[in-house]
């Protein structure tokens, strides 16, 4: 039994058995995820659709797990946002390919929303928060979140 157990701790190790995706929320329903390039450049087109994206984790709330940014190959980047307690995105994902799944959906925020918005986010990455650094309002295209996974490699 303990040779057993070694064998499969060298063999993870060594790659031969790799971890299996994780899923998150809902089962994604889409055939295909839409180029984040294509989605960002016509985001009228897609305003309460469901859409399917894919790239890589770049930054998820530290405070609860309830947002990733995703990017693409370009630099352009996407949020996918939780309703509180639904999906908790593990905060450890940065650096790891997603596919998530979700209602494309556009804000417009006043000066006001927005101020809370940066400073709500600043709390979350733990950094100082200058409200200068917010001129007036504006309008942010993201994705509810229904559903993702997690690629493993």
């Amino acid at each position: 039994m303990r040779f057993m157990k070694l064998l499969l701790a060298l063999a993870a190790v060594a790659g031969l058995i790799s971890a299996a995706d994780l899923k998150l929320g809902k089962p994604l329903t889409a055939k295909e995820p839409v180029a984040l390039a294509t989605l960002l450049a016509s985001p009228a087109d897609y305003v309460g659709k469901t859409v399917q994206v894919k790239g890589k984790i770049v930054e998820v709330c530290q405070m609860m797990g309830c947002w990733l940014d995703l990017t693409n190959e370009d630099g352009q980047k996407i949020r996918i946002k939780v309703e509180d307690g639904e999906i908790e995105f593990p905060k450890d994902s940065p650096g790891k390919m997603v596919v998530a799944e979700g209602r494309f959906s556009k804000l417009e925020l006043t000066r006001e929303q927005a101020l809370a918005r940066a400073e709500e986010e600043a709390k979350d990455k733990g950094k100082k928060f200058d409200p200068a650094s917010v001129k007036g309002g504006v309008t942010i295209y993201q994705i509810q979140g229904t559903g993702a996974v997690i690629l493993a490699n």
